[in-house]
C-alpha cells in the first residue's frame, strides 16, 4: 500500500481499509491488524506561517491531551474478571485515540489542519471492537512486558522522526511542501505507535504487533 501518491488515492484506500474492516464488522479481515492508520498526503501548498509558529500553536491543544483521563486500570480488571471490553469505554478509547493521532499528525507537519476534537479531517484510524469472550483474561496483566521489544525499536523510530520533523519543518519554509518520503515514514511511525497502543494499552486486541511501517 503506497502513502507517497496524492489525496485523493489516500482517501480512497482508507475508504477501501473501512470497508474491509470497521469497528462493528463481524467478518474482519484476519490478515488486517485490528487497528488501522492512514493520514492524506497533502499535494497542494503548505501554510508556511503556520508550519513556522507550529510550536506556539501546538501549546492550547497538548494542554487539553495531557489532561485527557486514563482508564487502563479499569478496563484490565473488566476484561480479567468479565471477560469483557465495555462498549462505552470502547468508544471513549477510540475517540480519544482518534484525537491524539490528529494532534500527532499536527505535531509532525503532516497536515496544517488545526486538530479538530471531533472531525476525522485528513486522520483516518479504525479499531476493531473486541467481542464477548475474544480477549484473554490474563492476557492484560502482561502485554506491557510482551510490547518491551516494539518500545526499544520505538525509541529509535521515534528519535529518528524528531530529527525528521525539524528536517521536514526547514524544507516546507523553503518549498511549501513536504517530501513524500519523509510523510511515508512519519505516517509508518505513527502508525507502529497505534498497534502496540491498542495492544499494550488500550488492550482491545490480543493480536501481536508486527514490527512494520506498513
Amino acid at each position: 500500500m503506497s502513502y507517497t501518491a496524492g489525496t485523493t488515492r489516500s482517501i480512497s484506500v482508507s475508504e477501501e481499509r473501512r470497508i474491509q474492516m470497521t469497528s462493528d464488522s463481524p467478518n474482519r479481515n484476519p490478515s488486517v491488524y485490528p487497528a488501522t492508520l492512514v493520514i492524506d498526503y497533502e499535494d497542494s501548498s503548505r501554510n508556511r506561517l503556520t508550519v513556522f509558529f507550529r510550536v506556539v500553536t501546538l501549546i492550547p491543544i497538548l494542554i487539553v491531551t495531557i489532561g485527557l483521563p486514563s482508564i487502563l486500570i479499569p478496563i484490565i480488571l473488566m476484561v480479567l474478571f468479565r471477560k469483557k471490553y465495555p462498549r462505552w469505554w470502547f468508544d471513549f478509547n477510540l475517540e480519544v485515540t482518534k484525537f491524539s493521532t490528529r494532534v500527532g499528525a499536527y505535531w509532525m507537519l503532516l497536515t496544517d489542519e488545526y486538530p479538530s476534537t471531533d472531525e476525522e479531517q485528513t486522520t483516518h484510524l479504525t479499531l476493531d471492537y473486541p467481542a464477548q469472550g475474544e480477549l484473554n483474561r490474563w492476557l492484560p496483566l502482561i502485554k506491557w512486558v510482551l510490547a518491551i521489544p516494539h518500545y526499544i525499536v520505538l525509541a529509535v523510530l521515534l528519535a529518528i522522526t524528531s530529527v525528521l520533523v525539524l528536517v521536514a519543518w526547514v524544507i516546507i519554509l523553503i518549498t511549501g511542501k513536504l517530501p513524500q518520503g519523509i510523510h511515508k515514514f512519519l505516517v509508518g511511525v505513527n502508525r507502529w505507535l497505534l498497534r502496540v497502543h491498542a495492544y499494550a494499552f488500550l488492550l482491545t486486541t490480543d493480536k501481536y504487533p508486527p514490527f512494520s511501517l506498513d
